[in-house]
């Protein structure tokens, strides 16, 4: 008689533990993340349909929105571009000073979002260094949603660095070699040989750079100058709603860029998933 076979639920290991370590797992992640975004929802669900719909809609709001998320997106952009540079030079090469360019990569990370967001408003100021020199060119930096990316840019790149250095590391050069004894040009072993196996780990930190700037608030509201409609970004106008004790309307556009963030961070790890699964079939 043939026995009916039920699937495992998960495959033996010999290290025990397993119940244990899933129930604090799931307990730590309940009481950090999933129950204050679960009230988060629930509190700006209670306030209708209807005036969630004319809070989320009302131009201010989009304003902050479009500038929090396409300055964030850009910044990221542009972090994957020279993060990935940064990165490929750190590991490549040894020159003197080294050693220091790689400590001061983490430079945002120790420093206070404040003190950054001070130090660029100095520099970029119309008065400022740099600012001063870029207006001479009728550009003007601080106090616009071009300050705002540049802040995002200079708080987003260790992420795409720190992310990328380590499997740049493990890429062996006899591949190089191998490469170019078969006669590939260099630009050729670049993007298809090297690049191939950084493209999930740029994505990481892309999304990483991106997630940081969308919620970035300290670094950026001193040199953003935070006009409405111009260089207002979507935390400080939730920052706003709680002090006019606005806290439903506070609480919407909060969920609404939670919704947008989990969105985009969930394409993003398709894309990941995507990019791992053709590199194993190459």
């Amino acid at each position: 008689m043939a026995q009916l076979v039920l699937p495992r639920l998960r495959e033996p290991s010999v290290i025990p533990g397993f119940g244990v370590a899933l129930g604090f797992a799931v307990t730590a992640l309940s009481l950090i993340v999933l129950i204050p975004l679960a009230a988060l929802v629930l509190r700006a669900a209670s306030i209708g349909p209807a005036e969630f719909w004319n809070i989320a809609s009302d131009a201010r709001t989009l304003a902050a929105l479009r500038l929090s998320f396409g300055a964030a997106f850009i910044a990221a952009l542009v972090n994957a571009v020279f993060g990935l540079l940064l990165a490929w030079v750190l590991v490549r090469y040894e020159f003197p000073g080294r050693r220091i360019v790689d400590a001061m990569v983490d430079l945002p990370f120790a420093l206070p979002t404040a003190v950054a967001g001070i130090a660029l408003a100095a520099i970029y100021a119309p008065n400022g260094i740099i600012g001063s020199i870029a207006g001479y060119f009728g550009l003007k930096i601080a106090f616009t949603p071009l300050g705002v990316t540049f802040a995002l840019i200079f708080i987003g790149l260790p992420f795409v660095v720190r992310t990328v250095q380590p499997i740049l590391e493990e890429v062996e050069r006899d591949i190089e070699e191998a490469a170019a004894l078969l006669g590939a040009s260099r630009l050729r072993t670049v993007f298809q040989v090297i690049l191939p196996h950084v493209y999930p780990a740029l994505l990481t930190g892309f999304a990483l750079a991106f997630a940081r700037g969308v919620g970035e608030y300290g670094s950026v509201i001193f040199i953003a100058g935070n006009i409405p409609m111009v260089s207002e970004i979507a935390p400080l106008l939730i920052v706003i709603k709680l002090e006019e004790f606005d806290y439903g309307g506070a609480t919407v556009i909060a969920t609404v860029m939670l919704a947008i963030s989990f969105a985009m961070l969930f394409l993003i790890n398709k894309l990941q998933a995507w990019s791992r699964r053709r590199l194993g079939n190459v």
